[in-house]
């Protein structure tokens, strides 16, 4: 089954936003599990907390990863890894290694770019012994209006890595559901465009 890791090269890009929200989408179409592979624990944590903790499990990583993905991967229609935010952890290159694809959130800010430059290079080393791995970056976090989120994916252009065409905007909604232990997908109206973008994502995902 799809093992989709999400990765990232520095905190505060929204990877275990995405992931949770991500899970939540895809339990429509089947079993889900998350296996939290961050040090900080957040999916673990939510899943604490979360609402729909019955239709989203939650794994906390173990010394033998490898392993536990390929006994999981069997399990569960789509696992998902949230991965430490370096792509020299030894989680994501081991990760990255037994992963379909790696989904990578890149918020519109120099920094967020410079710090894709480098998951890049870890996406070529993982295929030398995962050949099949794709990869897709996803804009997050993005505001309309301001210049660098109008160049962001022009930017996005110089890197190898294609590009999703669906991007998260800014929403209060991701850190409200956070709060009150949902996912926007739980949110009613206030949660409908933000769950109305990851259901795009989600066929960019799956299709």
């Amino acid at each position: 089954m799809p093992v989709i890791a999400v990765v990232g090269n520095k905190g505060g890009a929204g990877k275990t936003t995405l992931c949770v929200n991500l899970a939540a989408g895809l339990s429509q179409q089947g079993r889900v599990a998350i296996i939290d592979a961050d040090p900080q624990g957040s999916s673990l944590q939510w899943h604490d907390v979360a609402e729909m903790s019955d239709s989203v499990s939650v794994f906390a990583s173990t010394a033998a990863l490898p392993q536990l993905v390929r006994e999981l991967a069997g399990s569960f229609e789509f696992l998902i890894v949230d991965c430490p935010p370096s792509v020299q952890a030894p989680q994501t290159v081991d990760v990255l290694q037994a992963a379909d694809l790696a989904l990578i959130p890149v918020q519109p800010s120099p920094v967020d770019l410079w710090a894709t430059v480098h998951i890049e290079n870890a996406i070529g080393n993982a295929r030398v012994v995962n050949p099949e791995l794709k990869s897709m970056l996803v804009i997050n976090q993005l505001e309309a209006r301001t210049t660098l989120s109008r160049v962001v994916r022009e930017a996005l252009t110089e890197i190898s890595l294609p590009v999703a065409k669906t991007a998260l905007r800014r929403r209060a909604v991701y850190r409200n559901s956070a709060l009150e232990g949902k996912t926007v997908f739980q949110m009613g109206a206030r949660g409908a465009a933000a769950a109305e973008e990851l259901e795009q994502l989600i066929q960019e995902v799956t299709g």
